[in-house]
C-alpha cells in the first residue's frame, strides 16, 4: 500500500490508536483524534501526557486506524515531532491547534475562549510524518 492511498483513506476518519514507546521499550497505546493536513497527521495533546513524554524521548510511532465494519485498516509507521507548547493565546502553537481543531471538528463557538483553554491546558500538536504503511482497505 502506498502512503498517499493510506492518507486518502485516513482523511475520511478522525479516530485512531497512537502507539508510542515507553522508556523500557514496551508499547503504549492511546486512543486519539487526528487530522490529516497535507502529508502530515496532526494530534492535539497536553504536554504532560505519557504519549507526549514518550515521543519527546523517541519519535518512532505507529498510528493504527480501523474501520471494523468493512474489515479495513491502515497502520502508519511514522516519525513524530512535537510543536511548542501553547504559552499565549496568540502564539503559533495555538494557531496550529486551531488548524487541527477545525480539521477534526469544524468551527468553535468561541475562539477566544478556545485560545485561553489551550494555554491553560498546556497543549501542543504531535506532527506525524509517515514513513511506511501496511493495511487493507475494502471498499
Amino acid at each position: 500500500m502506498e502512503i498517499t492511498e493510506a492518507l486518502a483513506w485516513a482523511t475520511g476518519r478522525r479516530n485512531g490508536v497512537l502507539i508510542t514507546l515507553r522508556r523500557d521499550g514496551r508499547a503504549q497505546s492511546s486512543d486519539i483524534a487526528y487530522a490529516v493536513i497535507g502529508d502530515t497527521l496532526k494530534i492535539s495533546v497536553t504536554h504532560d501526557r505519557a504519549k507526549t513524554r514518550n515521543i519527546a524521548r523517541d519519535g518512532r510511532v505507529i498510528l493504527h486506524i480501523t474501520n471494523p465494519a468493512a474489515y479495513s485498516y491502515v497502520s502508519i509507521d511514522a516519525t513524530a515531532e512535537l510543536s511548542d507548547v501553547a504559552t499565549a493565546p496568540d502564539d503559533g502553537a495555538v494557531d496550529e491547534l486551531i488548524e487541527v481543531y477545525r480539521a477534526v471538528a469544524g468551527e468553535h463557538d468561541d475562539w477566544d475562549e478556545y485560545r485561553r483553554a489551550m494555554v491553560a491546558d498546556g497543549r501542543c500538536v504531535i506532527r506525524l510524518t509517515p514513513n511506511s504503511v501496511t493495511g487493507m482497505i475494502n471498499g
